[in-house]
């Protein structure tokens, strides 16, 4: 999931990762993940960058589900981390988890288009507050799995 609609980004990074998200951004993401929450969807672990904004969508969707002990930070979400190394975090949860990441673009739209298509080159655009569904096939030699589905915050919103 990609963090909901946050303040004007600003040229110093510091900065940048404070910037919290927008009132119609926190009332976006309550909608969608209230949505979420009526199409029966659970979460194991929800997994967010530390970005004050990619947290808080975290937080408000491990709210709505009263899942905020399942709620973590992880440095491997922040926009300049690697894949790679979110990868090898990733392969040591336990096998068939369901786990919700919340961060950034274009870091997660990559992510999204290099396990489906296997190669590093392919990017699946993701709006604000939207998702995508992988069901993760493998890790080694490299991280591979299936697009189970693609939708936007008003797709989500829909739902229910």
């Amino acid at each position: 999931m990609r963090h909901g609609e946050a303040g004007n980004r600003t040229a110093v990074p510091v900065k940048d990762a404070e910037r919290s998200l927008t009132v119609a951004g926190r009332k976006e993401l309550e909608e969608i993940a209230a949505s979420l929450l009526s199409q029966g969807m659970r979460f194991d672990k929800i997994l967010a960058s530390p970005l004050k904004r990619a947290y808080e969508t975290a937080a408000i969707v491990a709210k709505t589900f009263k899942t905020l002990n399942l709620l973590e930070q992880w440095n491997e979400l922040r926009p300049e981390a690697t894949r790679p190394d979110l990868y090898r975090r990733l392969s040591k949860l336990k096998h068939d988890s369901e786990i919700l990441l919340v961060g950034h673009e274009p870091y997660l739209g990559t992510l999204v288009g290099e396990m489906i298509s296997g190669n590093g080159s392919s990017h699946i655009a993701l709006k604000k507050g939207g998702m995508a569904k992988i069901r993760v096939t493998s890790f080694v030699p490299k991280a591979s799995g299936e697009l189970r589905w693609l939708l936007t915050p008003k797709q989500i919103r829909k739902l229910s």
